[in-house]
């Protein structure tokens, strides 16, 4: 039988040792940031109403609407699906399904009209900040941000901002305060 001794040895033990420690840690701290996200989703899950504002096109008057949504959540995806309407003028079907992976999320959102758009972005604190790129050009563009936003126990905020193209100022075309139902 071999005997392993001396400095070399004692010397690959602990490089040994190390690599293992950075490993098993790097493991635990990816597995917390799933968790964060998972306890974060789970926050949006479940039914949800209120009002808020649209605005059809950027350069479009302001129309009130009243909206719900339901959210499933899981440990890893949001999916967002509601309808928002206005006396006759305007009812829409709003959806956005999302994945994440950390504090990255991709996804879909339809609602503008124009077919499915593509959703990518991160979360902050309470809110998913994400680009949009529209199907079709919308305001003279295929993008925009939309923000999914937690507001204190039982609030969520949907706020959809776009360009002008006439004068190149950002303009909330959306924004929606919504309370568990």
């Amino acid at each position: 039988m071999w005997m392993l001794c001396g400095p070399k040895v004692t010397q690959m033990i602990k490089v040994l040792a190390c690599a293992i420690a950075a490993a098993t840690a790097s493991m635990l701290m990816a597995g917390a940031a799933h968790a964060d996200e998972s306890a974060f989703l789970k926050t949006l899950a479940g039914s949800w109403s209120g009002n808020g504002t649209v605005k059809v096109r950027t350069n479009a008057p302001t129309i009130k609407v009243t909206c719900r949504f339901k959210s499933d959540a899981n440990a890893s995806s949001l999916a967002l699906n509601g309808r928002c309407t206005s006396l006759v003028v305007f009812s829409r079907v709003i959806s956005a399904n999302l994945k994440a992976s950390g504090d990255t999320y991709t996804g879909s959102y339809v609602g503008a009209g124009t077919g499915t758009a593509g959703l990518g972005g991160k979360r902050a604190g309470n809110a998913i900040s994400l680009a949009i790129k529209w199907a079709k050009e919308v305001n003279g563009d295929r993008r925009a941000q939309m923000t999914i936003e937690k507001t204190g126990a039982s609030g969520m905020r949907l706020t959809t901002v776009d360009t002008d193209p006439a004068t190149g100022r950002s303009v909330v075309t959306s924004r929606i305060d919504l309370r568990r139902s």
